[in-house]
């Protein structure tokens, strides 16, 4: 099928490649003429496992292009809006600028019948809104349907996600929006991806709701685990025992630094916001105090840094491993890593970063920390090591070896997932979160 996809930022370029894997012919298109530049000449503006490569295969096969000019998109059967919906300046609700000048600006040169499928997520309503936007839009004599297909990828596997999505969710207003979609996916669903298929609402409301309850998982056994700091229990031997329960399970039941990226935390301050201005104003009020205990992990680990040095901050090299906010990510927004970094920083002490890959976003949004240029070196001369971006390297660094580089043997594991028995063996004063 002929494809555009409206947006080439980190959903759209993921699902622009894909879409190509796919066999599909794919123009993406964006108003930001360096990232179509880069995407040009194959390079994805996002660090993704998988992606460049994908990128770099299908320019070669022509399968997929980029173009900053939307009359290019004018002759595609499925049209993907896939732009970004921030919160505005309140923090709380979501802006729909982009959504809405993604649809005016493709809509005129919608002159043949075709189906607009929304991928970002939005306020539970907005399909409708831009169904009966593209009415008064579009060309008359054009055949013109929406359709709600919302994203749920997760960072470092957003390729995978695509090509094998664990569902895909169809939010159609009829059974050829339905069939057109299928089509699309069709090699998907033979793969044996399971298929939702169900009203225009509902599928707004699907990847809202997944983020809230992952958010409420994850924000629920760190509130557990500070209950576990004052009893002396074990946060991480608890959520083993709970999650042998199936209707519990285990994942998402990790204590830690807490969740930040450009989804979760957004999404359920908007999904608050929404819920307000549809009357409901108490429905998700619970949220608030979810968005507030992932909030104190963050003054939790400087509490505990302070702590850890004897409440004396002023002028102690810290090492932070870890700027991104989750591993196999260049993403630092809202990273709790990056939080904590600049916290200890205004707190007069001398922060040295390292990351694998989110060095530059996190020199653009703290400029005055200091960069190293690999793990050791930012461990070096340190009187304490905080480890806050779970990547593979970290996990793996030797402390015996680390020992011998830093000026005191003290570490945070923030994120719960070191060999806590290996860095006391080397002789490391070494603090989890909600454990002994």
């Amino acid at each position: 099928m002929r494809i555009s996809v409206i947006g080439t930022g980190y959903l759209g370029a993921v699902h622009a490649v894909g879409m190509a894997e796919l066999g599909h012919t794919v123009v993406g298109v964006d108003v930001d003429e360096a990232k179509i530049a880069a995407l040009g000449a194959g390079q994805a503006p996002i660090f993704e496992r998988g992606l460049d490569e994908l990128l770099q295969k299908h320019a070669k096969t022509g399968l997929v292009r980029f173009t900053t000019d939307f009359a290019e998109a004018a002759g595609a059967d499925v049209h993907f809006i896939c732009v970004g919906t921030p919160q505005r300046g309140d923090g709380l609700a979501a802006d729909m600028t982009y959504v809405d000048m993604a649809v005016d600006t493709l809509a005129p040169y919608l002159a043949r019948p075709c189906l607009v499928v929304g991928k970002s997520t939005v306020p539970v309503g907005t399909a409708q809104r831009l169904a009966n936007r593209l009415t008064k839009i579009a060309p008359a004599s054009s055949d013109v349907e929406l359709a709600w297909n919302p994203e749920f990828l997760r960072e470092g596997f957003a390729v995978e996600d695509t090509l094998r999505p664990d569902r895909l969710v169809f939010g159609v207003s009829s059974e050829h929006a339905e069939a057109t979609l299928r089509e699309v996916y069709a090699d998907v669903i033979t793969a044996g991806s399971p298929v939702v298929v169900t009203d225009l609402p509902t599928s707004e409301l699907v990847k809202v709701s997944a983020n809230a309850f992952l958010a409420t998982k994850i924000s629920f056994i760190n509130a557990i685990s500070e209950i576990c700091e004052i009893t002396g229990a074990d946060v991480t031997h608890l959520a083993d025992a709970i999650g042998y329960d199936d209707r519990i399970g285990r994942k998402f039941l990790n204590a830690g630094l807490g969740f930040g990226g450009g989804c979760l935390p957004k999404d359920i301050r908007a999904f608050m916001a929404r819920a307000g201005e549809l009357g409901a104003p108490h429905a998700l009020t619970f949220l608030s105090e979810i968005d507030a205990i992932n909030l104190r992990r963050r003054e939790r680990v400087a509490e505990i840094a302070r702590e850890v040095l004897d409440g004396k901050l002023v002028g102690r090299r810290i090492a932070v491993l870890g700027a991104a906010f989750k591993p196999d990510s260049d993403d630092v927004r809202d990273s709790p890593a990056l939080n904590v970094a600049g916290r200890l920083q205004l707190q007069g002490a001398h922060v040295a970063v390292f990351d694998p890959k989110a060095m530059d976003n996190a020199r653009k949004v703290f400029p005055t920390l200091e960069y190293a240029a690999s793990a050791i070196d930012a461990c070096s001369r340190a009187d304490l090591i905080l480890h806050l971006t779970e990547w593979k390297q970290f996990r793996e660094l030797d402390p015996v070896e680390l020992a011998g580089v830093v000026s005191s043997r003290n570490v945070v594991d923030a994120r719960n997932c070191l060999d806590a028995d290996a860095w006391k063996s080397a002789g490391w004063t070494y603090r989890g979160l909600g454990r002994p």
